[in-house]
């Protein structure tokens, strides 16, 4: 929210910093990828700010460089800025989350690159979910999804990733706008992908692969109020080889689900071992923080303020 990005006019344009060097920060914005997978938002949340900045002044500095810089200073700053709207979805901030998501896009339109356009993409969709317009980021997920489709050969993973992924996020947004059909058409779609792709894969921290396809059938079932087959199939699914954030968010879910048919002690379980694979994931996270409240609600008073419940729903800030 720096005051000189608002205008040109006013502020004139930032003297350009010739000592920035984009490979340096892009090893930082990777570095904050891996972070992220690994749940450590703190460390993230910590090291963002400096990214920003540092994003900002690869875009001035692009403003006199080679062509090749240019992009590859546009295509940082989009990176940054996706981690940016990703992290602050996670942690509830849904309102900056979309403020990031349109410098991402805005840097990526910068960037001539097709991946780096489609996974600005995604956290445009990431955003638009966390501020609940459904249809909006089914539009974008699916204008981008087909606008890759079109530019890329099929085989290449990254694509394949990026695809699925954007088939993945827009099936999120129907089934959360209670639009089972096309959600089961886009889950068909991703599953597609991830059966050309053939593994569990990264490509550009996606985590894409049949694992995540299955991880996000069952979190679009219990938006669907599909809550017994969450229940029953949930615990089946194979999370080890998959990054901490999505086994966490899998585990989020599952306890919701077993939360709703009353399962409260197998739903504090799977809370309580998530947390200890990435406790900031769920300390912070506001379905953990309601889900926590209504098994509170429910727990004997007799049971006293000792419990394992009590001390997880101080943590989330579920109870004062």
């Amino acid at each position: 929210m720096a005051p000189r990005l608002l205008s040109k006019v006013l502020f004139g344009r930032a003297p350009v910093s010739t000592s920035i060097d984009p490979s340096v920060t892009a090893g930082r914005v990777e570095s904050g990828w891996a972070d992220y997978q690994a749940g450590r938002l703190g460390r993230v949340i910590v090291v963002l700010p400096d990214l920003i900045e540092a994003s900002q002044q690869l875009e001035d500095l692009a403003s006199v460089a080679s062509a090749e810089t240019r992009r590859q200073c546009w295509a940082i700053s989009a990176r940054t800025h996706h981690l940016a709207a990703t992290t602050l979805s996670k942690v509830g901030e849904s309102d900056l989350a979309w403020i990031a998501a349109e410098r991402a896009m805005q840097a990526a339109d910068q960037a001539d690159d097709v991946l780096v356009l489609a996974s600005a993409a995604r956290a445009g969709t990431h955003a638009l979910l966390a501020v609940g317009r459904y249809s909006d980021a089914l539009d974008l997920g699916t204008t981008a999804s087909q606008w890759l489709a079109a530019r890329l050969n099929d085989d290449d993973p990254a694509a394949l990733s990026l695809y699925g992924m954007l088939q993945l996020r827009t099936a999120v947004a129907a089934g959360r706008r209670q639009d089972r059909s096309t959600a089961v058409e886009l889950l068909a779609r991703a599953s597609y992908a991830a059966q050309r792709l053939g593994r569990d894969a990264n490509y550009w921290t996606t985590g894409f692969g049949p694992t995540n396809v299955e991880l996000h059938r069952l979190s679009i079932a219990l938006d669907l109020g599909d809550v017994v087959y969450v229940v029953e199939q949930g615990p089946a699914v194979r999370i080890d080889g998959t990054p901490v954030e999505r086994r966490v968010s899998h585990l989020i879910d599952l306890s919701r689900a077993l939360s709703m048919v009353a399962r409260d002690e197998d739903a504090l379980s799977n809370l309580l071992s998530a947390e200890r694979e990435a406790p900031q994931l769920v300390r912070h996270n506001p379905g953990v923080r309601e889900t926590v409240k209504a098994m509170y609600r429910r727990a004997p008073s007799t049971t006293g303020r000792s419990t394992a419940l009590f001390g997880l729903a101080e943590r989330c800030r579920a109870v004062e």
